[in-house]
């Protein structure tokens, strides 16, 4: 459905890389030696677009990366989503991350909820109920349930999100994005275990962030 034969730069990106790649050729054309800020600008944009195809580990009982980036926290919050007790797992994506979103785990979205708020910085944790967000429930193939939080950041200022309630995702499927900095939050059931530690450096998809 979200796996579209892969491009390499992501689809959000294509307006922006053309219209940066253009505007440095027309600098360029006019006055070469003021191009070279239009051209790192243009390089900016296709570095931050990139969505690379990603190889998906197998092992039936784990919950994969969905976002590139730093793990922030590891721990037993109280889901708001789901409305019980989880281990909540942040992965903050910083401007030189992959910023495509790729769904955790097989199954199915039950629900799909947005919430309009503010824009503080991603990495502070207090960004996971003032920013800006949209939040899957997902019950996984196994039957846990997942939720998996984008959350926007100080410079993010849109969330994509092309799924809705009923779908089915496969682990490592595309299913959204989020332009410029931002955060992802998993929440898992208490049973789980992590795999990941605060500092870690994981990849979407293809680092296993816990194991049902």
């Amino acid at each position: 459905m979200n796996n579209y034969p892969h491009p390499i730069i992501a689809r959000e990106g294509w307006p922006f890389l053309g219209l940066a790649i253009a505007l440095a050729a027309l600098v360029t054309f006019f006055c070469a030696a003021w191009s070279i800020p239009f051209w790192i600008i243009a390089v900016f944009v296709l570095q931050f677009f990139r969505d690379p195809p990603r190889t998906i580990p197998q092992a039936p009982n784990a919950v994969l990366s969905p976002a590139d980036g730093r793990i922030v926290v590891v721990g037993k919050v109280q889901d708001p989503y789901a409305n019980r007790e989880a281990i909540k797992i942040s992965v903050f994506m910083n401007v030189f991350n992959v910023h495509s979103n790729r769904s955790p785990v097989d199954g199915k979205i039950e629900q799909v909820q947005y919430f309009p708020g503010k824009f503080v910085n991603a990495d502070l944790d207090k960004a996971s109920i003032e920013n800006e967000r949209n939040a899957l429930t997902i019950t996984a193939a196994n039957g846990q349930i997942v939720t998996c939080v984008q959350v926007a950041g100080l410079i993010a200022r849109r969330i994509l999100c092309y799924v809705k309630a009923g779908d089915t995702l496969a682990r490592g499927e595309r299913y959204g994005f989020i332009r410029f900095g931002s955060r992802v939050d998993v929440y898992l059931p208490l049973t789980a275990i992590p795999k990941v530690v605060v500092g870690d450096i994981v990849s979407a998809t293809e680092t296993i962030l816990a194991e049902f």
